[in-house]
């Protein structure tokens, strides 16, 4: 969707750790301690691939998989920096009556299909509504 429309489209990536899943905070806070160096999506991936086995463990593997500075990401995956984050991203979550991951949201509203063909239409729809307002 950003090839497509690059002037138009943008990711946001929000965390929802699901209750269901133990390690799901510990695992949004890896993410985003991983992302401090330029490894948000490559650690957000291996997550994804491992969700069934996701615990301590596991993120220290996948840390070293990435050679990531231990030591820098153990400190910002515990710090009160990122434990905000993941609340507010979870408070805007329930605020917009967010009950599953993942979501995707164009211009604040919840699509059903995820498939490119459902983005694309929906993507091309708000764009006509947004040149007939102006």
């Amino acid at each position: 969707m950003i090839e497509k429309y690059p002037q138009h489209v943008r990711l946001v990536f929000k965390n929802y750790p699901l209750r269901s899943h133990r390690f799901a905070r510990q695992a949004a806070a890896a993410a985003l301690a991983a992302h401090v160096q330029d490894k948000f999506w490559e650690f957000h991936d291996k997550l994804f691939e491992n969700y069934r086995s996701i615990n301590e463990e596991k993120i220290i593997e996948i840390r070293d998989a990435l050679a990531l500075k231990a030591d820098d990401f153990d400190i910002m995956r515990l710090s009160p920096l990122v434990a905000r984050q993941i609340k507010e991203d979870v408070r805007l979550g329930q605020e917009v009556g967010l009950r599953g991951t993942p979501s995707v949201y164009v211009n604040g509203r919840l699509q059903r299909s995820r498939s490119l063909d459902g983005l694309s239409a929906s993507v091309e729809a708000e764009l006509r509504r947004l040149n007939k307002s102006e």
